[in-house]
Order: structure tokens, then C-alpha cells, then sequence
């Protein structure tokens, strides 16, 4: 069967593009177990590193002797900070614009921080290394307490800083102080509330988690000292910035310097910024002229590589009696740690955090952040989220339930009066957002709906009525999430990370015979860009999905491209690989012209390649087109069928969302079950619905374990309490409940395609809609606001304080 005798909708099938759910061409390898991972990675005479770690949470460290450890057979070297300086590498900078110890220099700042690096034939000899050197501490007191971090007598915990009034982002006022970020019209605000029928306010925590990938942070680094070239195999969600990074680090140029990201298990943000590690094996593969390989273990990766969240958010919002909001005030403590090393955009200390004011049209606003240094790891990463984005819809949306308590409104029927309406987009926010579409009444209809919320509020007046007959130790929870995320991190205008602005980009080649090779700036860590990418591209050239290659991740190859982070990649890389397709189908159109005979105005497209208006039996498929474009091409035209876009968004991309999550709490042991959750997200244009299902899926069973019980804890001497699986929530497909996903469709208006992104989304809206589950179940008990997360003792503990065990 050729093409001429296929239907329209025959020929759309087979190109198997967008809207199309088609399987994930990635998992034919990685179901067999093929993949190809950077500890899969071995190279002739290849060395291995691991660190030496303190113990302490703060301590000076007055000596180093590695005597007994060199001794070990097959032990090549053990590098310290004074082994660094020697090449200028003993500190390094942070994405957040602070600088941040490679080996500890001078003194501990957290927990297992890295002190010294041990380099030997065997990875095994490597860790009975590190017990051998030999580490003389004098301990210092520990903070780990964010809220005394400026009190008068705390003690300094970053002695490179100290008298320095002036930080990255402007004035220091406390030697433990990072910066302090405002945004927002402050006068306006006050006046606000003192006008305000009816305030709220709250201290809204959201502690301290961790991404935890499957796969830790590694890497293998090979200096070939012949050709004065740097090879680095990494976990890295930004390869590009990783080799500009290097490059300004160690002087290689960067022409010589290849960045190599192979099959990534899991990145979430964790893999973004850079890592001792990084630093360490490269200098050693420098040092030693021999490859060395660095992998993390699961306590390293829990207890050092970036955490996520740690923001404590006090929430104040006025409104009139009617419910309607007038005015919102959040003020922010931010923990960062030890160092300074949130993955933020250059010019945005606190991330997008001023999303706070959420789905509602707040006529005013004030934000303020306050960063601080504790004796914690560093870090601040957006864990499946837009750089804070999570931290503020968590906020916003406790916030929205806690006012409805107060008014005595139905926390639905609350958003549903202050939603931004569809004709007021795009909508200026009072924290500077312009959002760019949105049918907010909608979608929250549709959800309420297909949950038939009314009928399970009159549920919930039943069953409470029955606890006070003590004919049920069970209460209920309706938790409702409508959230707005920011995501497509890329206008020059607003981003750039340490100077690069965060464009993205296309390299799109089509080989003579009609298949297609292409090549993107993205990276994927497991969300299906192999697949996705070729679906954008058949839809735009008429190629099939299956005939079309995507490679990521090689610096040699791809474009420059600022990498995978923030649900980025759908709104700028997306948007660059439907621009490059597009020339190249301009391109196609004048050679179809030129083998038809006629002008290139006369022609149409026609699902896989162009055709005679008014004459549809005259028209060229583009695999003839791409065969002409490399054997007869029209005169004066360059043989070829290539294009290549670098997309610089005018706007970031709004998706949206509202979730339902019904629960039942057990009073007497805290035990609370999932019974239904339902989640309606908006991402614009759908690219693979399938996809966009496993994304949904993934991202609330971590909201899951965030809100549920998922921490980093430290005690009072700074001792990491959750640093292993044993200690630290990941939950099984035994705990995880089972999801209802659904979805409405507004397409962003400044996009190519209209797609907004979807990946970090099932985490932004999941995490309230678990957490006001549970307090809307403990309202009926008197309680006002619980923190999470919410743990079955904690939940025990605050039936307990409600006198509900009675």
C-alpha cells in the first residue's frame, strides 16, 4: 500500500505524533536492562575515589594524617583542601552565587561533610581507605535551629564571610544572614489588612526532604594529558553547564573539555548543580593521568547532595466577610545550610517563590525571604518543582483552607469566589507574574464533579456526627489543591544560571532517505524525551515517530542547551524543536514547489508533505522531498535538509490544576489511608497522554511520601537522623493509593505548539492536597494547622492534644 492510497487519518496514524499515545521507545532497553549508566562506565586502568567524612556537624579541623592509609596496597593518593589550593580549586562557586568548600578547609560546616579524598586501584580499597585516615576535630557549637541562626550570640559559621555586609544579592545583616529578598508593594499591603474584615495568620512549614533518585550522583573523569583533553561521564540534568563550569574552574579550554550524561536513573533536581565529587575526581584523574571513577553511596547521597524544601513560611491573608481576598503577606525563613547552594536563577534568590499569590486574584501583595546558614548540607534544590514554585503553592494553599475555616465557607466555594477569571488573561499578578491562560472555573467544576464533592461533604457531616456517638474512631478529610505552577525557565530577561541565559535548543537533520537524526540542549532522567521529541517532530515535518532518532546528553553533539530541570523541558526545548521542524518544512516546501512545477504559494501541507491547492493528486511526500533536497535541489538553493534553533521563551508557561484527596485517619493509631485521590491537571497541549500519566503517577507518590512522611531530620548536635531508606520514607506500591487523573486543555498562547509542561505539577498540587486532607479531617477536632508531615505518630500525637482518644 503506497501513500496514495492511504485515508488522511491512515497517514496522521503511522506518523504516530502528537496526542498520540505512543510507547516509550526507551524502555525497550531499559526493560532488558541495557541501559548504559555511568557505573556501567569502565575504562583502561580506571582508579576509584571516595571521601573521607566528618563526623561533626560543626568542627574545626586541626590536622589531617594520611600516613597509615598510603600504606594500604593498591592506595595511589589521598587528596585534602591544601592539595586543592595548589591548582585553585579548594573552593568552588554555587549556582546561587555563594562559594562553598570542595574538601573541608579549615573546618566541618555539616554532617558528613567531605574532609578528604581517597584515591586507589579498587573501589573496596578505597573504603577501608578512608578508615584509615586519621582526623583530629575540636568541636564547635552546633546550629542547626534555623530561627536562632540571627540571634545576637550565634555563633559564626562562615568565617570567609565574616564582616562582609554585602552579599550576592545585597545587603547581609547578621553574620549567619545570606540575603533578604522583597518583592511586592509593602505600604499597599499594610493598609490592606488594617482595612480587612476578617486576617489569617500561620506559621506554614515545609521541611527539609530529599529527592532521593534511584540512581546516586557519580561520575568518571579522564584526562588525556597528550591531547590535553578532559573526558567527564556524569548524572548531570545540564551537561552543557557542567562543561562551562569546568571550563572557568580549571582553565581547560572549552573546546577540549567533553561532558558526557549517559542513561540517568532519576534526577529530580538533585542532579543539577555540582558536586564535590565532580571536582575531586577530576583533579585526581588529572594528578594520576588515569580515569577515576567517583559514586556516591545511598547515606552520602541522603546526607550531602542537595536537600529540597527546609521553608518556613509565615502567612497572613485578609479578606471581607464575604470571603473575597483583598490582600496577602508572606514572610519566609529560609534554611540553606552550610553554604549557599540553592539551583536557583542567578537573579532570583528565593526561586519563583512570588507564585505564592497562586490561582487568586489578590489586588496586593508583600513577600519577604530571609536566607540563612545553619550546620546542615547545603543546597535548595527544585525537587520536581520550578525553583520554589512547590514551597509557595504549599503555602497559599494551607493558607486558602485556613481562611475558609475562619469565615466558616466551604474551601471550595472559597477558591471558586477568588479564582482569576478566564477574560481577565493574561492576568499581572500583585508579586510581577503576567500568567499566560487559564479556565480556572472550569476545571475546578469539572473536578468537583467527577468526584461528586457535595455528596462526599454531606459523608463527612455523617461520619463526624457518628464520632461524637462514639460509633466510629475514624474522621474524614476532603483536601482539596487548585494550584498554579510557573514553569519554562528561559526568558533571558529573567534567567540565566551564573551568566548563561537559560535559552534552549534543535538540531533537526534529515538524512536523504527520510529518516531523521536530532540532536537537543535537554537531558532526560527518565520522562521520555526519545519518544516525545520525535512525536513533536513527525507532527511538524510528516515524518514517522519511529523513523526520527534523538540524542541528548553529549556535549560534542547536542547544541548548547541549559539542560533538564523545572518542567523546562516541553516549554523552551519543546518549543526550539517545533521551530527548527518548521524551517526545515520551509525549507521542503520550496523544493516541493520546484518538482511540481509551481509556485511555493500554490502549495498546501497535507499531514506528510505538500500538495497542489485544488489539486491534490499533484503533491510530493517529504521522503521524495528529502531525497531531491540532497540530489536536485532547485538552482541556487544549498543541497541539505537541516535547521538548527536556539528559542529564547518571551514568557515562562502557567500550568495548572486541581486535586481532590479523600481520607480516613484512625484516631487511636494515626493510621490514615488514601481512600480516592483525583487529579485534573491543564498543561497546555498534551504531546503523549500516556506519558503525561506515568508523569502524573510518579510525581504524586512522591508528593505522597513528602507529605506523609518523608524528612531530613537533625537533632540538636546535628546528627542526620534520616540518612538512610531505613530512616527515610520511600514508599512501596503496598502504601501508594491508587490515582484518578483527568485534564482540561488551554494552550499557552505565546508557545509554538501551545504546551505548557507537566512534570513537576503532580508534586506542586499533590503535596497540599494530602496535607489539607488531613487538616481539614483534624478541623472538626478544634485544630487550626498541623505541620507535616504527617507520620502516623505525629497524626496520633495530635489526636492526642485534641482530646480525641478521650
Amino acid at each position: 500500500m503506497n501513500d496514495m492510497t492511504l485515508t488522511k487519518e491512515q497517514r496522521e496514524a503511522r506518523l504516530e505524533g502528537m496526542g498520540c499515545k505512543r510507547k516509550r521507545v526507551e524502555d525497550i532497553r531499559f526493560t532488558q536492562g541495557k541501559g548504559q549508566y555511568v557505573d556501567d562506565i569502565k575504562l583502561p586502568g580506571m582508579l576509584y575515589g571516595d571521601f573521607v567524612r566528618s563526623p561533626y556537624a560543626h568542627a574545626k579541623v586541626k590536622k589531617i594524617d594520611a600516613t597509615e592509609a598510603l600504606k594500604l596496597p593498591g592506595v595511589i593518593a589521598v587528596l585534602t583542601a591544601e592539595d586543592l589550593k595548589g591548582v585553585n580549586l579548594a573552593w568552588m562557586p554555587t549556582l546561587a552565587g555563594d562559594v562553598q568548600m570542595v574538601l573541608a578547609d579549615g573546618k566541618v560546616l555539616y554532617q558528613n561533610q567531605e574532609v578528604a579524598f581517597v584515591i586507589a586501584e579498587d573501589r573496596y580499597v578505597a573504603d577501608d581507605a578512608i578508615q584509615l585516615v586519621e582526623v583530629e576535630y575540636e568541636e564547635l557549637p552546633v546550629l542547626v535551629d534555623p530561627f536562632k541562626a540571627l540571634d545576637p550570640d550565634a555563633p559564626v559559621l562562615r568565617p570567609d564571610l565574616e564582616g562582609k555586609t554585602e552579599g550576592a544579592h545585597g545587603p547581609r545583616k547578621h553574620h549567619n544572614h545570606i540575603f533578604c529578598w522583597e518583592v511586592g508593594d509593602k505600604d499597599l499591603t499594610a493598609k490592606a489588612f488594617s482595612d480587612a474584615d476578617v486576617t489569617i495568620k500561620e506559621m506554614i512549614s515545609y521541611h527539609r526532604t530529599h529527592p532521593s533518585p534511584l540512581e546516586t550522583c557519580q561520575c568518571v573523569a579522564s584526562m588525556d594529558k597528550i591531547k590535553g583533553e578532559l573526558t567527564v561521564y556524569g548524572t548531570f540534568q545540564a551537561p552543557h553547564v557542567i562543561r562551562t563550569v569546568a571550563s572557568l574552574l580549571s582553565t581547560i579550554p572549552e573546546h577540549k573539555i567533553h561532558v558526557i550524561a549517559p542513561d540517568i536513573g532519576g534526577g529530580f533536581g538533585n542532579k543539577v548543580g555540582a558536586y564535590p565529587g565532580y571536582i575531586c575526581a577530576i583533579v585526581a584523574s588529572i594528578v594520576t593521568g588515569r580515569p577515576v571513577k567517583w559514586v556516591e553511596d545511598r547515606m552520602e547521597n541522603l546526607s550531602t547532595t542537595s536537600f529540597a524544601r527546609d521553608y518556613h513560611m509565615t502567612t497572613e491573608v485578609a479578606a471581607k466577610k464575604d470571603g473575597t481576598v483583598t490582600g496577602l503577606r508572606v514572610h519566609v525563613l529560609a534554611d540553606h545550610g552550610g553554604f549557599d547552594a540553592c539551583a536557583d536563577p542567578s537573579k532570583w534568590p528565593a526561586g519563583f517563590f512570588n507564585i505564592v499569590t497562586g490561582s487568586y486574584d489578590f489586588p496586593v501583595a508583600h513577600l519577604a525571604v530571609d536566607g540563612v546558614y545553619t550546620n546542615k548540607a547545603p543546597g535548595g534544590v527544585a525537587y520536581r518543582c520550578s525553583f520554589r514554585v512547590t514551597e509557595a503553592a504549599y503555602c497559599i494553599e494551607r493558607a486558602m483552607d485556613i481562611l475558609a475555616q475562619k469565615l466558616g465557607m466551604d474551601p471550595a466555594d472559597l477558591r471558586m469566589k477568588n479564582f482569576i477569571r478566564r477574560d481577565q488573561f493574561p492576568y499581572q499578578s500583585a508579586l510581577g507574574w503576567e500568567y499566560d491562560s487559564g479556565d480556572y472555573h472550569l476545571a475546578m467544576q469539572k473536578a468537583m464533579d467527577a468526584i461528586g464533592y457535595r455528596e462526599l461533604r454531606e459523608e463527612q457531616k455523617r461520619k463526624q456526627e457518628a464520632f461524637k456517638r462514639g460509633e466510629t474512631r475514624e474522621i474524614m478529610g476532603i483536601g482539596i489543591s487548585f494550584f498554579t505552577e510557573i514553569v519554562g525557565a528561559g526568558p533571558s530577561k529573567n534567567c540565566d544560571i551564573l551568566g548563561v541565559a537559560m535559552f534552549d535548543s534543535a538540531e533537526i537533520r534529515v538524512h536523504p532517505t527520510g529518516s531523521v537524526i536530532s540532536r537537543m540542549g535537554t537531558k532526560s532522567q527518565g520522562q521520555g524525551h526519545e519518544t516525545t521529541w520525535a512525536q513533536i517532530i513527525a507532527t511538524e515535518i510528516g515524518i514517522p515517530a519511529e523513523n526520527i532518532m534523538v540524542e541528548e546528553g553529549n556535549t560534542d553533539t547536542a547544541p548548547y542547551g541549559l539542560g533538564t530541570y523545572g518542567s523546562r523541558s516541553t516549554p523552551v526545548a519543546g518549543a526550539a524543536i517545533a521551530l527548527a521542524a518548521r524551517k526545515i518544512r520551509a525549507k521542503a516546501q520550496m523544493i516541493a514547489a520546484h518538482m511540481l512545477e509551481v509556485s511555493e504559494y500554490d502549495l498546501e501541507w497535507d499531514v506528510d508533505g505538500f500538495r497542489v491547492k485544488g489539486n491534490p493528486e499533484a503533491r510530493k511526500s517529504m521522503t521524495e522531498i528529502a531525497w531531491a533536497a540532497y540530489h536536485s535541489p532547485p538552482p541556487g538553493m544549498e543541497p541539505g535538509l537541516e535547521a538548527v534553533s536556539y528559542y529564547d521563551p518571551p514568557n515562562m508557561t502557567y500550568p495548572f490544576g486541581a486535586y481532590f484527596c479523600v481520607m480516613d485517619i484512625d484516631v487511636d493509631t494515626g493510621v490514615a489511608k488514601t481512600r480516592r485521590f483525583y487529579a485534573l491537571d491543564d498543561c497546555g497541549t498534551r504531546i503523549n497522554p500516556m506519558i503525561i500519566e506515568g508523569q502524573v503517577h510518579g510525581g504524586l507518590t512522591e508528593a505522597f511520601a513528602i507529605a506523609m512522611g518523608q524528612e531530613i531530620r537533625y537533632d540538636e548536635t546535628g546528627n542526620v537522623l534520616g540518612a538512610s531508606f531505613m530512616d527515610f520514607f520511600l514508599p512501596t506500591a503496598v502504601e501508594t493509593p491508587k490515582w484518578e487523573t483527568d485534564y482540561t486543555v488551554t494552550p499557552s498562547p505565546h508557545h509554538p505548539i501551545g504546551a505548557k509542561g507537566v512534570g513537576e505539577s503532580p508534586n506542586v498540587g499533590g503535596v497540599p492536597a494530602f496535607s489539607n486532607a488531613v487538616n481539614d479531617a483534624f478541623a472538626f477536632l478544634g485544630s487550626t494547622h498541623i505541620q507535616m508531615p504527617h507520620d502516623s505518630w505525629r497524626l496520633w500525637k495530635a489526636a492526642k492534644e485534641l482530646g480525641a482518644h478521650g
